[in-house]
């Protein structure tokens, strides 16, 4: 799952940036209201971690822009402005979650993955596809009632695809989903990513769909 973190206080962000990558997920941190703002625009995120108080322009700015654009991604504000009133302005203005600081790091990506299960339209955290059980919230998967061992990166391909059935994803998406701008993405990084896969779960766990991407295979 790759996040969109809006946050110019260091110490948090890189709190947050540092803390959530080990979880699983994949971050882009920008201390700039400006440069978060148009980050939105370049990349498909799951979800926005967003600050209130940035400079450049402040993050309910950000947030009624976005809405008006037609930008649905899941948000959830930080800030240090705890009162009900701010609570209410920034679910006004189009968050999906509000959490005020200080905060522990479990409790956002709690919040975060249940936005983006919500968004998905996922109920619980356990995805089923034949044999195989994922459990989102810790990151385990298990094939014929055995736990299976996947990278950070096999975790979020199968996620993807596991939240994208019937559906092909190209190359490109796949990269766009699992790397953040900062990561090095070899050119046949997918296709590892992807072979791994089928040794560990089955060979028709995914399918290849000639010249167009790959999609999961039948239950």
């Amino acid at each position: 799952m790759r996040i969109l973190l809006i946050e110019d206080d260091q110490l948090i962000g890189d709190g947050l940036n540092i803390g959530l990558e080990k979880l699983g997920f994949s971050v882009d941190w920008f201390q700039n209201g400006l440069d978060g703002r148009e980050a939105l625009l370049q990349a498909p995120y799951d979800a926005v971690i967003l600050d209130l108080g940035l400079p450049g322009i402040d993050g309910l700015s950000i947030l009624k822009e976005w809405r008006m654009q037609g930008k649905k991604e899941p948000v959830l504000i930080l800030t240090a402005r705890g009162d009900v009133d701010q609570k209410i302005i920034g679910l006004e203005s189009g968050a999906d979650d509000y959490l005020a600081k200080p905060f522990a790091l479990a409790e956002v990506a709690a919040r975060i993955k249940a936005l983006i299960r919500r968004n998905n339209n996922t109920l619980t955290p356990t995805i089923e596809h034949g044999n195989i059980i994922f459990n989102q919230h810790n990151r385990t998967v298990k094939l014929n009632g055995q736990e299976v061992i996947l990278s950070p990166k096999e975790l979020m391909v199968l996620e993807l695809l596991l939240n994208n059935k019937n559906k092909v994803l190209s190359k490109e998406t796949i990269e766009n989903k699992i790397y953040s701008w900062d990561e090095e993405v070899s050119s046949n990084a997918v296709e590892v990513h992807i072979h791994h896969l089928r040794k560990k779960l089955g060979k028709n766990i995914i399918k290849t769909i000639n010249k167009i991407g790959y999609m999961l295979g039948e239950a």
